[in-house]
């Protein structure tokens, strides 16, 4: 969101926020849906039975029309290739296995030239987005696209689940509702063009829970969507609160992986199924998961290979996900490393949903800690700090103390201190007062099995055991 208007949404009162959070939403609408989204729900679910030749088929025709694009259509690419042919290299760009992995850092770099000619980004939808790893992308669809991909949304991250999007729903996300500093209700807006209830994520400290399920007893929630850790905070908050007659359809998690755990306090808290979905603002790759518990692809996105370092991996066995984008052929991203992992099954076997997408053994994601504050609320996905136009490659947030966290970045070029005001801000008003050390680095060292962390939390094993007890103790502010 632009500051300035932030400064003054953060100005208005409830309601006020309501309103503009629904502007906002007949906005989107208008975009995301159409005459023609029941005609593409339906051909979606009718494609979820096509046999595994037919997608076979189907995709490589795709794949062949979107690497043609890219290379004669797209400048990053048609320049690539161009470079290629002057010293000599006659690999043929109709192989995909011929073109390099994509990282962030050009996307991130020189957006635009990942535009095809034929495209006028004025009558594109711009999405700004951080990524999963604090890296800033500015991503362009058209009209088309879009309303395809929020069709494959109706379809299996509703219909699957028994929901539409006429339902009312409650969503637990990454924008920020209303100042952290704010410690009254709501700590929601109603955004009434999507029916949605979009609940504050960094709101939810154990005596604040039953305003929140309340809010959704009050506004007739029929299903409930959001990150896995908000979920579970949600959850643990339900189970302990005497909130009246909630029934929900389905609680569906999205941006972090499920552990069972989680996944059985959420269904216990809220007396329905719970059903994981994998998803990234990029559009390369997609899924979600069925009746029978299984993680179905959904082949339209994205052309998916499972590698370790150069080499790809046998089905079994884990690795890094290298996406390519078949729905997006007007910003097409070819070889995309979008830093997840997650493993393929050995075998594909029948689903007892009867459905004929293939299946994803497991995603590991990336497993960021949830980070603490004095008031006993666990805050993930701090992502959304990083939006907006901020010069970084990535970056990294590190919690030492409960009152002390490490900020570390790779700095990009145009960088400033405004750019650390703004991240330093965004994180204060998610954790409250917490004084941020920053920390200017060369590159963020990853894991030992290769995967970025962009949230570590380093607070001592008693002291967060401490803290746990503390919060399920606490007596909720009725």
């Amino acid at each position: 969101m632009n500051p300035w208007l932030a400064r003054v949404y953060d100005r208005m009162p409830g309601g006020a926020r309501s309103v503009a959070a629904s502007l906002r939403g007949l906005y989107l609408r208008s975009w995301r849906y159409g005459s023609d989204t029941e005609r593409l729900v339906e051909q979606a679910l009718e494609r979820e039975r096509w046999s595994a030749e037919t997608w076979q088929r189907w995709q490589e025709e795709r794949l062949a029309y979107v690497l043609e694009r890219a290379a004669t259509q797209v400048p990053y690419y048609r320049d690539q290739w161009t470079a290629r042919r002057r010293n000599g290299d006659r690999a043929s760009w109709e192989l995909l296995e011929n073109w390099p992995v994509l990282e962030k850092e050009p996307l991130r770099r020189n957006p635009r030239l990942f535009l095809a000619d034929d495209c006028n980004v004025r009558k594109l939808f711009h999405e700004h987005t951080s990524g999963t790893s604090g890296t800033p992308l500015d991503l362009w669809w058209s009209r088309s696209t879009v309303r395809a991909w929020y069709a494959l949304f109706e379809a299996r991250w509703r219909r699957w689940y028994g929901v539409t999007r006429g339902d009312r729903w409650a969503i637990l996300g990454g924008q920020l509702v209303k100042p952290v500093r704010e410690q009254k209700p709501p700590f929601w807006v109603w955004n009434a063009a999507s029916s949605q209830l979009y609940m504050s994520s960094y709101h939810l400290a154990p005596q604040w829970l039953p305003h929140f399920l309340r809010a959704m007893e009050r506004y007739k929630i029929r299903y409930l969507f959001g990150y896995t850790s908000a979920l579970h905070a949600l959850a643990q908050g339900a189970a302990s609160v005497d909130f009246g007659r909630l029934e929900l359809a389905v609680a569906i998690t999205n941006a972090e992986p499920v552990l069972d755990y989680q996944r059985e306090a959420i269904a216990g808290a809220f007396a329905c199924p719970v059903r994981e979905t994998y998803g990234m603002s990029e559009i390369v790759a997609a899924a979600g998961e069925c009746e029978a518990g299984r993680l179905h692809l959904w082949p339209e996105v994205g052309w998916l290979e499972v590698r370790e370092g150069t080499d790809p991996v046998s089905r079994g066995r884990s690795g890094e996900f290298i996406s390519t984008g078949l729905l997006n052929a007007d910003m097409p991203l070819i070889r995309y490393r979008a830093g997840d992992r997650g493993a393929l099954p050995g075998e594909e076997h029948p689903c007892q949903c009867g459905r004929t997408l293939p299946t994803v053994a497991y995603i590991e994601g990336r497993m960021d800690d949830v980070l603490y504050t004095r008031d006993g609320r666990r805050v993930g996905r701090l992502d959304p700090v990083f939006k907006g136009r901020i010069a970084i490659r990535e970056a990294q947030v590190i919690q030492d103390a409960l009152d002390i966290v490490r900020l570390r970045y790779v700095p990009a070029e145009g960088f400033s201190d405004a750019d650390t005001d703004s991240i330093v801000t965004g994180l204060r008003a998610r954790l409250g007062s917490v004084r941020v050390i920053v920390e200017r680095v060369e590159a963020i060292p990853k894991t030992a099995n290769g995967k970025f962390r962009a949230v570590i939390c380093n607070i001592d094993p008693d002291e967060l055991r401490r803290i746990r007890a503390d919060s399920l103790c606490a007596t909720p502010d009725a």
